[in-house]
């Protein structure tokens, strides 16, 4: 990768030290994004790494260029969304299906632990510890990029309330 961006300004800086699972390339416009990926797959070659054509995906935003990014001839498959780090991407920002994804996983997790909530030796304070470090961290993880609104603030404060009333056993 540091190879493919060197002496631009367009790229992301890695390190020796720095293990690489997942790439992102980011352009501004087709002819850019063509010569990234051109310029990875010949870098990745040269250590005998290729791209897995099967995994690698296109979002295109903002664009009406309807020519496709190709890797060896091949074009690459487009999208509407994706998941990048845990996280939903798509062309109007991921917000909705990202509050929805970590939503289901929040509520996996506090079904999870529904031996804990239902227990009469734990207390309160250790179940809402527990809520807090498990649960809420689950469901916010990564809201530091959602666009809050009323309406996504309003689902995720009646996800964290339907779970603390049964956790107080509230109905």
């Amino acid at each position: 990768m540091k190879t493919t961006t060197a002496a631009r300004n367009n790229g992301i800086q890695w390190t020796l030290w720095t293990q690489l699972d997942d790439l992102a390339l980011l352009s501004h416009n087709f002819n850019q994004m063509q010569d990234k990926t051109t310029r990875l797959a010949a870098t990745s070659a040269t250590t005998g790494l290729g791209i897995n054509k099967r995994k690698t995906e296109l979002l295109k935003i903002h664009t009406t260029a309807n020519t496709p990014v190709t890797v060896g001839g091949e074009p690459i498959r487009e999208v509407e969304s994706f998941v990048y780090l845990g996280s939903v991407i798509d062309r109007q920002g991921g917000t909705d299906r990202d509050v929805a994804a970590r939503t289901r996983k929040a509520r996996a997790a506090y079904i999870m632990l529904k031996n804990i909530w239902a227990s009469r030796e734990i207390s309160i304070t250790t179940k809402l510890r527990i809520f807090n470090s498990n649960v809420k961290s689950v469901l916010l993880y990564g809201s530091e990029t959602w666009r809050m609104t009323k309406v996504t603030q309003q689902k995720i404060q009646t996800f964290i309330n339907t779970c603390l009333r049964r956790i107080f056993k509230i109905r």
